[in-house]
């Protein structure tokens, strides 16, 4: 064993003679007076595996009962300096078991898992050489426009009827998926496994509830283990409309009692957001253009926030996929300087070609993961997780009743209006004025988006010093404006789109 990596256990039997996929396997891991029970599964021609992902170091005793009966013991390493555990919820931001924090820049290829091994090998390829770090895809084939092929296999066998049999698992099919997580986790890149999507012409989205809960239990017997998987229960969850609200939170509730390990949990959205306040979810997961609302989300939720849909880089027809690379690339300094993470998609259409990266992978082609690579390298260098500054006009959003009651009867016209707005208040203090973020006292990033100052005011402690730089989001240059700045500052700044500015703390 070593600490953050899957150890398994694998036992010679005879088939299952009822279900394939609900077997009677269980293990319990015990070690310094904590247990830890999991689950085993069967992975054809008479296997039975048991897999467990060790969170700390030791010495561990194991006992496997049902199927197989044995038990044993294993000394667990410490983990590798590469190796940081499962990334976890931390406040409003991500970090790894032993503390390292984690930036998702992810990126979505949808069907990932669908395309011919030539179509995968070179989707890996191309993401070695990306910035992203988490990679958004289905578990289910999905039928939608630019993505029309036959997956190689399927996660079930079918009945003779030919509906779906879930006690009949395809172990080629998950033989593949885990082949897959596997090779994402040795780049470093985190599996955002989306298990649920409408987008079908096989039937998986109509499948019936108690069907939906035995593929469920039977993927988290065979991936719970893999220390790089978060699970997003479904890909636009409100389009789904053979599932209930209650169906969802079924899901919701099984997904988490189930994963002994308790992945990072959110649902995918296309009109309404989930309840994040939810007490299994670990962090929103959010489809919107409007992204002034990020501080918000933050502030109602109280959890990380992730856009992990805000429209694609490309060209084809639908307004979704269609806008330019200087865009995507606002979009994520937008969201990321408001203290939330932001996701990237690519949908080029070559001419007589239906490969898009946003769909099946393969090469990007766009001009944005240059761009997020750099602010990737900007936001991995502050000394800790941004959060959002909030001005005084933001502020009054959450004033006490008793001020706000002062304000309304002394204020002027202007701050009377502003206090009667309530919410919309953010929204339109983050559409009118700049993003800017905050590491504390130590760091300060602004961004001025669409706006072209010729020169501004930068308000910094007056009790130290900093370094001030001038970013070009576009260009990826960056200019030292000032050193030892404090107080009210005075920029001089050339007067164009997609300006930003970062003042570090040096003394």
């Amino acid at each position: 064993m070593r600490q953050y990596e899957m150890f398994e256990l694998s036992f010679q039997g005879a088939q299952p003679e009822g279900s394939f996929a609900d077997i009677d396997l269980e293990a319990v891991f015990c070690c310094g007076g904590e247990e830890k029970v999991v689950k085993g599964f069967y992975a054809g021609d008479g296997v039975y595996k048991v897999r467990f992902l060790p969170e700390k170091a030791g010495s561990y005793s194991w006992k496997v009962t049902g199927v197989a009966e044995q038990e044993g013991e294993a000394l667990c390493e410490s983990a590798d300096e590469s190796c940081h555990g499962m990334v976890g919820a931390e406040g409003m931001h991500f970090a790894y078991e032993d503390g390292t924090l984690f930036y998702p820049f992810g990126t979505t290829v949808y069907a990932l898992m669908h395309q011919e091994d030539r179509l995968v090998a070179q989707t890996m390829e191309s993401l070695k050489a990306a910035p992203f770090n988490k990679v958004r895809f289905c578990v289910f084939p999905k039928h939608y426009d630019f993505n029309h092929n036959e997956p190689p296999c399927f996660a079930f066998e079918k009945r003779e009827d030919g509906s779906w049999d879930v006690d009949r698992p395809c172990f080629a099919f998950w033989e593949r998926l885990e082949g897959i997580l596997a090779r994402l986790g040795r780049m470093g890149i985190q599996a955002d496994l989306i298990l649920f999507h409408p987008y079908d012409r096989w039937g998986f989205a109509a499948m019936p509830q108690k069907d939906n809960l035995v593929y469920l239990d039977y993927l988290l017997r065979r991936l719970a283990a893999f220390p790089n998987v978060w699970w997003s229960l479904a890909n636009e969850y409100d389009l789904c409309g053979a599932k209930s609200i209650e169906d969802w939170e079924e899901i919701e509730e099984f997904v988490a009692a189930k994963d002994p390990y308790r992945h990072l949990l959110s649902n995918h959205n296309c009109f309404k957001n989930w309840d994040f306040t939810r007490p299994n979810v670990t962090h929103a997961c959010i489809q919107s253009k409007v992204l002034n609302k990020v501080a918000r989300w933050r502030r109602q939720y109280q959890k990380p926030v992730v856009i992990d849909e805000c429209c694609y880089e490309g060209n084809i027809q639908h307004i979704w996929g269609s806008i330019s690379g200087r865009e995507m690339t606002n979009r994520f300094w937008r969201v990321v300087t408001m203290g939330g993470y932001c996701t990237h998609g690519e949908t080029f259409l070559d001419p007589g070609q239906d490969v898009l990266w946003w769909s099946r992978g393969g090469r990007l082609k766009g001009e944005s993961p240059a761009r997020i690579g750099f602010l990737k390298g900007i936001v991995e260098e502050l000394p800790g997780p941004i959060e959002p500054v909030e001005s005084w006009i933001m502020k009054m959003t959450h004033v006490s009743d008793e001020e706000k009651e002062q304000l309304l009867q002394q204020g002027e016209p202007f701050v009377k209006a502003m206090l009667r707005m309530g919410d919309e208040l953010v929204d339109f203090c983050n559409s009118e004025f700049v993003y800017q973020g905050h590491c504390g006292q130590e760091a300060y990033l602004t961004f001025y988006d669409l706006r072209t100052c010729a020169e501004d005011v930068l308000e910094l402690p007056e009790a130290h010093k900093y370094r001030v730089e001038l970013i070009d989001t576009w260009d990826m240059t960056r200019t030292v404006l000032l050193e030892n700045a404090s107080g009210k500052t005075k920029l001089t700044l050339p007067g164009k789109e997609g300006t930003a500015v970062l003042a570090r703390k040096v003394d």
